[in-house]
């Protein structure tokens, strides 16, 4: 069986068994190209297909492609003074849709389930700040039952790698590395 049919059959048997169901494709930009689209016929507009409905499942798709695009974007908000919180899906979507579709790396490209308006909502992640590494380490302590300790935390953030390399404006790298970089400095 082919691996399309094999995500097909995986995804109905779950949805037949429990309607809200919930799917979620963990790095699409390493997905073999067409692979999602195997499953469109389930996030396009049908009531039921073989019986089963899928208007109840959730389909979540994350990928790093578009984050070179997600990242020009918050330079650019930065370079007219302005804070990365003020950057809004409308700033981002247009360009990240055609990046995401056009990246022969992203498990999107050319995919139905972009050029037919299937997937409903984007949510980029924006790159962090040096405040935002230290509310994460911050974070981290008190969710490992410790005392957050302001000053472990600025040290591990410092340590970083930023970009642009002159200004140190961006982090390189998101909160998930803090938990892994936070044991160093404790």
């Amino acid at each position: 069986m082919a691996c399309g049919d094999q995500l097909k059959q995986w995804v109905k048997g779950n949805v037949s068994a429990c309607p809200s169901s919930m799917f979620i494709f963990d790095e699409m930009d390493k997905m073999p190209t067409d692979l999602i689209d195997s499953i469109k016929p389930y996030l396009d507009y049908h009531g039921t297909i073989d019986g089963v409905s899928y208007g109840q499942a959730i389909f979540i798709f994350l990928s790093n492609s578009g984050g070179t695009e997600i990242s020009k974007v918050a330079l650019d908000f930065w370079k007219k003074g302005q804070n990365r919180e003020e950057i809004n899906l409308m700033d981002l979507e247009k360009d990240l849709t055609l990046s995401v579709f056009n990246n022969e790396k992203s498990g999107f490209w050319r995919s139905s389930l972009i050029s037919e308006k299937l997937v409903g909502f984007y949510v980029p992640f924006l790159p962090l700040e040096y405040k935002h590494l230290v509310e994460c380490g911050l974070a981290e302590m008190k969710a490992r039952g410790m005392r957050p300790d302001k000053d472990v935390v600025e040290r591990m953030a410092k340590d970083y790698s930023f970009f642009p390399v002159e200004e140190r404006i961006f982090s390189t790298q998101g909160c998930k590395m803090v938990s892994k970089r936070l044991d160093f400095y404790l």
